[in-house]
């Protein structure tokens, strides 16, 4: 029995890696080629634990006029669900202390927080509002949020190089009725599962924005992370920039550092 099992382990190691190499055309059915490769992005992320960075937003106008935000983001991984994620802002001043925390769910609509410290309370953000600009930016709040594999339906489209190493494109629809978004194109690598770019569609099918990721790091716990990314809006000529520093995962925290009252205590 044990050699049996064995060999059924050794088979599916290899079906595994010859999907890869193969870019999924003849292991995996046409069909489910799409989900496929969104678990592969899932797992490959899988195990993170928590994480906490600074973070600079830059907002640029369609004239090119920029303003710019500091911030902390801390993320917290929930087995079976969502991931949680708090992001505090530092500066500049009159957004210092205004908080914004996220429960995403797999299934459910996801529960999100704003804590304006001008009006010294916390307001829920309605998943009707979920295609809305986050904090003036170019990222609606369902942009900010993990992008769960059970959030999309999935349809192959081709393989393709992506970050200078062989891939794929796909095309996920999302599940939500009240998503901003009719589709959403992605690229992704196919060795190491690192998202390349992603194109949105709004409700009426024209492309909206495209988000770009670069400037790639891998960690000491083997996690891939971009350092920067560009979320341009091809409607409005503007954009916005976030670059990611001191990233540190591991660190000694609770579900309590993710509740509501941290919202206020976070300033």
């Amino acid at each position: 029995m044990k050699l049996f099992q064995s060999k059924i382990i050794f088979a599916l190691l290899v079906i595994s890696f010859s999907c890869t190499e193969a870019l999924c055309q003849e292991i995996v059915p046409e069909k489910e080629r799409g989900l496929w490769v969104a678990r592969q992005i899932d797992q490959e992320d899988a195990g993170f634990v928590n994480q906490v960075s600074k973070a600079t937003m830059t907002l640029r106008n369609k004239q090119g006029q920029e303003s710019t935000r500091s911030m902390t983001i801390k993320s917290f991984e929930v087995e079976g669900d969502g991931d949680k994620s708090l992001t505090i802002f530092s500066s500049p001043r009159d957004v210092k202390g205004t908080a914004f925390l996220s429960f995403t769910h797999a299934l459910e609509p996801d529960d999100q927080w704003l804590f304006l410290p001008a009006l010294k309370r916390v307001k829920r953000i309605s998943s009707n509002n979920k295609s809305g600009p986050f904090m003036g930016s170019e990222f609606a709040y369902e942009d900010i949020s993990s992008q769960e594999v059970e959030k999309y339906t999935y349809q192959y489209i081709r393989a393709e190089e992506v970050l200078e190493a062989k891939g794929h494109v796909i095309e996920r629809v999302p599940v939500d009725p009240k998503s901003g978004y009719t589709k959403q194109i992605v690229w992704v690598d196919g060795e190491t599962w690192r998202i390349g770019k992603i194109e949105f569609y709004d409700r009426k099918r024209s492309k909206l924005k495209t988000l770009t990721f670069s400037e790639y790091k891998q960690y000491s716990n083997k996690k891939w992370r971009a350092s920067r990314m560009e979320m341009e809006n091809h409607q409005t000529g503007k954009s916005t920039e976030l670059i990611w520093t001191d990233i540190k995962f591991g660190l000694d925290l609770t579900e309590r550092d993710f509740d509501q009252n941290a919202l206020k205590r976070a300033r």
